[in-house]
């Protein structure tokens, strides 16, 4: 049998598995750009198109979850690695509107249980305190991947077509699921025997309880706004920069690495800052940072050149990578390990119905006022102001009673 590997070891793994995941997903957003040119897209086409992956990761969600709650994380893992690869492939091989909206809607089934089984297995691998460090970590391989997405995409897109780059990418995607063969195992001892000493076992909150906590909903409101303006400004900023703001796919790609950059720091010190944070502080913390999301949407629209949009966006990414991390943080820290699967996969679900229904809305709306994106920046400043009432109405006391209690920092 092989030596279990150390909690470090599989945070390395699945942060290089889920680098490769985030990449699959963010080169769309800018091989969307030939992609119209050779299928003819409208914008309402476009819009569906980036949205198709989400209809089929929102709907996995939490099957995903709860498969990673009865069958453990190394199966789930490995099958999403495995499936998410295969089907990044077959993009390239797309010949018509209908046929990539298949297979991206199956890309999005095959990631679908990845990051529940994800959190499954850093519930079980870090104690409470370390967990939100931990999760950051992960979802800073996805700052990265923005930061590196931008010059890669429209480099490779140049060099050899976005038919071969997704081929390439799906081939790398099938080495990593091996690896996850190889190397992945079900904890059984550390940090999960120490949680299950630490509490009772006989209480498991499943998909029933969860739908009775406040908590849930709440989390999931609040998933499905942030992730609204994120993915509708992820999946159309590159459209609009190039189309309204008259950006070249080469200069576009240099300046986009700023704000990845600004997402990836706001990752990574937002997992340190929420593990010296109480309940009360990030509840405020989130709500403040979404309401600065909001006023920073609209000044990136009304600026009156591009430095200014720039530096707006960037300070738009900083405060959206914390709410991103702070809202799994949260289950990380009131849900208990063996129901985390199917919790994470519950409230996720929100957060990917956003990204189904926002880039589709944008490409309706722009398309619908001749061109405009100001209609679009309403509905995502709109979104950020309902994230700072669903933050602000998160209650713990109702999901302290229905779920084991572990030591909260």
């Amino acid at each position: 049998m092989r030596k279990a590997l150390g909690s470090n070891w599989i945070l390395a793994l699945l942060f290089v598995g889920w680098s490769l995941g985030n990449l699959d997903r963010y080169v769309m957003n800018y091989a969307i750009l030939p992609i119209t040119a050779d299928l003819d897209l409208s914008a309402t086409a476009k819009g569906i198109v980036l949205s198709s992956f989400f209809a089929g990761y929102a709907l996995m969600q939490m099957p995903g979850g709860w498969l990673a709650d009865k069958l453990g994380s190394r199966k789930v893992l490995i099958a999403a690695v495995a499936l998410w690869s295969i089907f990044t492939g077959f993009t390239g091989a797309a010949w018509s509107l209908g046929s990539m909206l298949v297979v991206r809607f199956l890309f999005g089934i095959g990631e679908g249980g990845f990051q529940p089984a994800a959190s499954k297995l850093i519930a079980e691998s870090f104690p409470v305190e370390k967990r939100a460090r931990a999760m950051s970590i992960l979802l800073t391989s996805g700052g990265l991947m923005a930061f590196i997405t931008p010059l890669f995409a429209t480099t490779v897109l140049d060099s050899i077509g976005w038919r071969h780059m997704f081929l390439y990418i799906g081939l790398v995607g099938i080495v990593f699921a091996v690896l996850y063969w190889m190397f992945i195992q079900n904890p059984q001892s550390g940090a999960a025997a120490e949680s299950a000493a630490a509490q009772p076992v006989t209480v498991r909150t499943g998909f029933k309880e969860l739908f009775r906590m406040p908590l849930m909903w709440s989390l999931l409101i609040a998933y499905f706004c942030i992730y609204a303006v994120n993915w509708g400004l992820s999946g159309w900023l590159p459209t609009y920069l190039v189309d309204v703001r008259g950006l070249s796919l080469e200069s576009l790609g240099v300046l986009q690495m700023i704000p990845s950059l600004a997402s990836f720091v706001g990752l990574f010190a937002g997992g340190y800052l929420l593990d010296k944070l109480s309940g009360g502080q990030e509840r405020l913390a989130g709500a403040v940072s979404c309401a600065l999301i909001g006023v920073m949407i609209y000044l990136m629209f009304t600026a009156d050149s591009v430095t200014g949009f720039m530096v707006y966006q960037s300070v738009t990414s900083l405060f959206m990578a914390f709410v991103i991390i702070l809202l799994p943080a949260i289950v990380l820290k009131r849900i208990p390990s063996h129901s985390t699967g199917s919790a994470m996969g519950m409230v996720n679900t929100g957060g990917q119905l956003a990204g189904f229904v926002a880039p589709t809305a944008i490409g309706f709306m722009v398309d619908a006022f001749d061109g405009s994106y100001d209609a679009a920046s309403w509905l995502l400043i709109g979104s950020a102001a309902v994230c700072v009432v669903a933050l602000l109405g998160l209650n713990y006391n109702k999901a302290a009673g229905a779920a084991p209690k572990e030591k909260l920092s």
